[in-house]
């Protein structure tokens, strides 16, 4: 059981690192996608587009970063905290990951027809990047409780 509890630790000492690097490569997917096909029928304005897609690879950062942070000698004092910190951080940047790529794309769809709207159209993807730092921040600032 002891050795259960230890492999618990250790899974939220990773576990924000992988659901980040899958946040990103799902949120860059499904923008880059809308990307391709607003690049199919516009005459230029391709940059934007790429650039835009490339937004969602933030999380994976945050991941790294949270990881780092966690990373210690697991105890059976400090499995619980480790596991729950950084498995419920890395849920939280899976979801804001998938989420923006989803918002990117619906700004590059919205701005093939609507150029001048690109600026603004990009707010709601800002919004869930805000989320993705908000479970970055307590992560950092709960790790520093975890013995």
């Amino acid at each position: 059981m002891n050795e259960f509890v230890i492999a618990l630790g250790w899974v939220g000492i990773f576990s924000p690192m992988a659901l980040g690097a899958v946040a990103s490569s799902i949120g860059c997917s499904i923008a880059g996608q809308a990307s391709i096909g607003a690049m199919l029928e516009t005459e230029g304005g391709y940059g934007r587009f790429v650039g835009i897609s490339a937004f969602p690879s933030t999380f994976v950062i945050y991941g790294i970063v949270i990881m780092f942070t966690l990373n210690r000698e697991v105890t059976l004092e400090n499995a619980g905290g480790l596991f729950g910190v950084g498995l419920l951080s890395g849920i939280a940047l899976l979801y804001s990951g998938i989420w923006q790529g989803r918002a990117c794309a619906a700004a590059i769809n919205a701005s093939k027809e609507k150029p001048q709207i690109f600026g603004l159209a990009l707010a709601p993807a800002a919004i869930i990047e805000g989320f993705g730092v908000f479970a970055f921040v307590f992560a950092l600032v709960i790790s520093a409780g975890i013995a």
